[in-house]
């Protein structure tokens, strides 16, 4: 699913005016407070940068109101949305030199603001701490947070720990606290706990049922957790968008379609749900019709239907969404769009489009993120722009393994085989470990510079890396000797290695022995291959070629029939070049193109220019314009 897209916790978190039930009883005391506690109160209730929060800060303590609980609460809170490293750690400062530590809703706003930054081993620390050294008391606001923690770390004996101190207080059938609960044993994956203290509610909400079909899913419990979906008394958006995503994962589009259709409302994740799950199955056209009929779109719709072109090899469309995103709307591109539009950019050359990326990338510092940092190397690498992939890459502060990944695999596309084995050799230096793609990276160079030795040297040493070839590793090696002429050595890889063949590696070994024009070693595999890859037009077509050179004119008549009978068509030529930011695209045999005739008319002139019978500037046509 796209990246954030789908978020359960918010249907089983307590509710967020939390805050606000608190700070109300303040602001009834806001007539006795001092006219600048008043101005800090409204500069708080502003959307802040941290540097405007520490003038606040400094504020409050020039004129000795920072143990106003109201006041530092809401500081505190601010400080952790501003910043997830230094805000929180200014935050937790403020807290640790607060007098008022026993404040429970101070407690409960330090414990969410480390839950929120995803600290969530502080916040049980935190809530320990407390409880040993002040008078803090927890309520159920405060145990609703340190069941999400103990969920999200996956450590059940704090999770048994906190359900103890939730029965001591007494409050074990609040709704809050017992929903949370819930969930936190449905991450455990301890579903009979969870059941047991479902049945023990004394009251249920939608989100309580919501939880409970959650951990079933989690558990793989399909089938019992589409019998509690059907038991519900009230079904509320998020349990309808949680089964859809569960059949969409599943690939049961069906099931998911026939949800989607008796929802009495959706919202934007529904749609952005159906859209994504279409587009993972192919089927692009429905996704779009979908993505045109939403009431409401958001910015991770045009990330899912972005990237859905992406993905199904349609990257004219996916730039032409990526402009209209633009252009029609008051959306802002974030790192998820970036990523998914790099792709069609790199797979369309369309570099003065990936130039403008890079650009943008840089003044939002979206490079902190290292899949955008590999996205745009990979984008460089792809357009042939090797040299700007390396020099990025070199800018890059925090590199991890795809990046690493990128630029070699770049590299070896581009032809630079030996140089992509030099970074190989200076990424493991630099102590990143080695995974399957780097592996792929270094046979593809070794494939692409010839360099047999070698990539039989780095086949056998994934083992030391703790990896195990896969058929993907076996193809490039199967390519590699192959293409250097070794077919025994290539036929024996393919017949002992440990998965069974597939059409690219049987098309791979097949075109190998076309170069080698061994019609022997052809014949044992062709049969297979055409059938793996009936519309593989290549293989016909080399076949065709090889019988031909041999004279072997009935086999060249029977290659030529299959091909008919198949539908096997050669595939069409095109280019593609880009003019002003738009990507124009020719295909050789077009009739249609809205300037079919004016491109054929600058041809003629073009060839009678070449031939010596005409200046390059007619007054026939208006060649400025091309």
């Amino acid at each position: 699913m796209p990246q954030c897209l789908i978020n359960w916790e918010k249907y089983i978190s307590y509710p967020e005016h939390q805050i606000i039930d608190y700070s109300m009883n303040d602001r009834k005391t806001l007539g006795i407070w001092s006219a600048i506690e008043r101005k800090c109160h409204v500069l708080l209730q502003q959307r802040n940068s941290k540097a405007t929060l520490l003038r606040i800060h400094a504020m409050m303590l020039r004129n000795a109101i920072e143990n106003n609980v109201s006041l530092l609460t809401k500081l505190i809170s601010s400080f952790s949305v501003s910043d997830p490293v230094a805000g929180i750690t200014h935050a937790r400062r403020m807290f640790d030199r607060s007098r008022q530590k026993d404040e429970t809703f101070l407690c409960n706003t330090m414990i969410k603001s480390h839950m929120g930054v995803a600290q969530f081993a502080e916040s049980i620390l935190l809530y320990r701490d407390l409880l040993r050294h002040t008078s803090f008391e927890p309520d159920n606001y405060t145990f609703s947070s340190l069941s999400k923690c103990c969920g999200a770390r996956l450590v059940l004996l704090e999770g048994l720990e906190i359900h103890n101190h939730v029965l001591k207080c007494g409050l074990a059938s609040n709704l809050f606290v017992s929903t949370s609960l819930v969930d936190m044993y449905g991450k455990f994956g301890e579903m009979a706990f969870a059941r047991k203290l479902f049945d023990e509610m004394p009251q249920r909400s939608p989100v309580s049922w919501t939880a409970l079909i959650g951990g079933y899913l989690k558990c793989g419990c399909m089938g019992i957790a589409e019998g509690r979906f059907d038991a519900m008394p009230e079904k509320d958006i998020g349990a309808f968008n949680m089964m859809i995503d569960a059949y969409l994962k599943k690939g049961d589009i069906l099931s998911a379609q026939r949800l989607f259709e008796a929802m009495p409302e959706r919202d934007v994740i529904s749609w952005t749900s159906m859209i994504d799950g279409y587009c993972s199955n192919g089927n692009v056209s429905e996704a779009r019709v979908l993505f045109d009929a939403m009431p409401e779109r958001n910015l991770f719709s045009w990330n899912a239907m972005i990237g859905g072109y992406c993905r199904n090899k349609q990257p004219q469309e996916a730039l032409k969404l990526f402009h209209e995103l633009q252009m029609g709307t008051t959306l802002e591109p974030d790192g998820v769009t970036v990523v998914s539009v790099l792709p069609a950019i790199a797979d369309l050359g369309a570099l003065d489009l990936g130039n403008w990326v890079h650009q943008y990338v840089k003044r939002k510092k979206l490079d902190r993120s290292s899949n955008v940092c590999t996205a745009l190397v990979d984008m460089y690498a792809k357009c042939g722009e090797i040299a700007k992939a390396r020099e990025f890459f070199d800018e890059v502060k925090v590199k991890d393994s795809s990046s690493w990944n990128a630029l070699i695999n770049g590299l070896a596309v581009n032809g630079s085989a030996k140089e992509a084995l030099e970074v190989f050799e200076k990424m493991k230096s630099k102590g990143y470990e080695p995974n399957e793609i780097t592996m792929l990276g270094v046979l593809s160079a070794c494939n692409h510079g010839g360099l047999v030795e070698e990539g039989k040297k780095w086949f056998l040493e994934m083992e030391k890396y703790g990896l195990t070839p896969q058929i993907e590793h076996y193809g490039c090696l199967v390519d590699l000797l192959g293409r250097s002429g070794c077919l025994e050595e290539a036929e024996n890889l393919i017949e002992t290695m440990p998965y069974e063949v597939n059409g690219i590696i049987l098309s791979s070994f097949l075109f190998a022995c076309g170069y080698a024009k061994d019609v022997t070693r052809a014949e044992k595999v062709k049969k297979k291959a055409i059938e793996m890859e009936p519309w593989n037009d290549g293989i016909y077509i080399m076949l065709r070629n090889m019988y031909a050179t041999d004279k072997r004119w009935s086999d060249v008549e029977d290659i030529k029939g299959r091909m008919r009978r198949e539908g096997a068509k050669k595939e069409v030529g095109c280019s593609t070049i880009e003019v002003n930011g738009m990507v124009c695209e020719f295909v050789a045999g077009d009739k249609i193109h809205a300037q079919c005739e004016e491109i054929h008319l600058l041809l003629e002139h073009l060839l009678l220019y070449m031939r010596g019978l005409e200046t390059p500037y007619s007054n026939d046509i208006g060649l400025a314009e091309f």
